[in-house]
Order: structure tokens, then C-alpha cells, then sequence
């Protein structure tokens, strides 16, 4: 079933964010756990642990935590989309999107470079027409099954080049 959703989460950042990581919409999953990439399968979290060097690994589950070891490294996090129809969590299935609005959070923040985690991100933060430096990476999203995790963290260790 379609129907149109507003965005559920409020962004995380703070005035000493350095770099965005926007995801396009939030899943199914995500929109139950009420925080960022909570799809068990999603790679987003053992990625950001591998690549922040962070044990335990940081979890969906665990929210407090991941948002205290993000905002510390200087890191903040979004999603393209501010609303949209959708069917379940399939990116394909979007329409009638209505961009996030992101001028609040630049004008807060320090943030000098935006990462799109993935096409849909990309395209949707590129439709808002925001005038900072954006790179898009290959998605986490079990959906991406054609990169391993490995070439993901290969990938996605630019953003290691804008932290600290």
C-alpha cells in the first residue's frame, strides 16, 4: 500500500558537525526503531563502527550511544527526502517527494562536505539544489548486495579525510 509519509525522525547534528551523511527516506524498520539505518541488515552501523574504529559495534538498538559517538566525531545525519509516497521501504516505489529543506542545518553547523548514502539520497539531495560539496557513495542498504562489506568500507574511508 502507497500513501504519503512525512519524515519521523529529527536530524542529528549538532554546532560541531563536520560532515553530512544523508540517507534518502527511512525504512519501514527505521520508522519502528525511531532511529537511523534500523534494519538489522542495514550496513550502516557495522560500517560506521569499522571505519570510526568503535567497540562494541554501534547499533540502531542503541541510540544514545551511536548519536554520542557520531556527534563526537563530528559527523551528522539526515535524509534527503522530508516526505513522500512510498510503498514499504523500497526506494523505487517513491514519488511526489518533497526535498528536505537543509539551509537550517548548514547554517548550524560547520558541516564543509555532504556523503549520499547511495542514488536515491543523491538525486534527491541534488533536486533541493544546495550549493556545498556532495560526493554519493554506494548504498548500505541490504538491497546494494553487490558490494561486499568490505568494498563498502574501502568506499566509504573518504570520509575519514573530513573528521578530526
Amino acid at each position: 500500500m502507497t500513501g504519503r509519509i512525512e519524515h519521523p525522525l529529527p536530524p542529528l547534528f549538532d554546532a560541531s558537525s563536520r560532515i553530512l551523511i544523508l540517507g534518502s527516506f527511512p525504512s519501514v524498520k527505521t520508522r519502528e526503531a525511531g532511529f537511523f539505518y534500523g534494519h538489522p541488515q542495514n550496513r550502516f552501523w557495522p560500517l560506521m563502527s569499522r571505519l570510526l574504529e568503535v567497540t562494541p559495534p554501534l547499533r540502531a538498538a542503541e541510540p544514545e550511544r551511536a548519536r554520542g559517538i557520531l556527534l563526537a566525531r563530528g559527523i551528522a545525519l539526515w535524509d534527503s527526502i522530508a516526505s513522500c509516497e512510498i510503498s514499504g521501504s523500497s526506494d523505487s516505489s517513491i514519488r511526489a517527494v518533497v526535498p528536505t529543506e537543509l539551509g537550517p542545518i548548514f547554517a548550524q553547523t560547520r558541516i564543509r562536505q555532504v556523503f549520499c548514502n547511495g542514488a536515491t539520497a543523491w538525486r534527491y539531495f541534488r533536486a533541493g539544489g544546495h550549493q556545498i560539496a556532495a560526493r554519493q557513495l554506494p548504498s548500505t542498504s541490504p538491497a546494494n548486495a553487490r558490494w561486499s562489506f568490505e568494498a563498502l568500507v574501502e568506499a566509504w574511508r573518504v570520509i575519514l579525510d573530513f573528521l578530526d
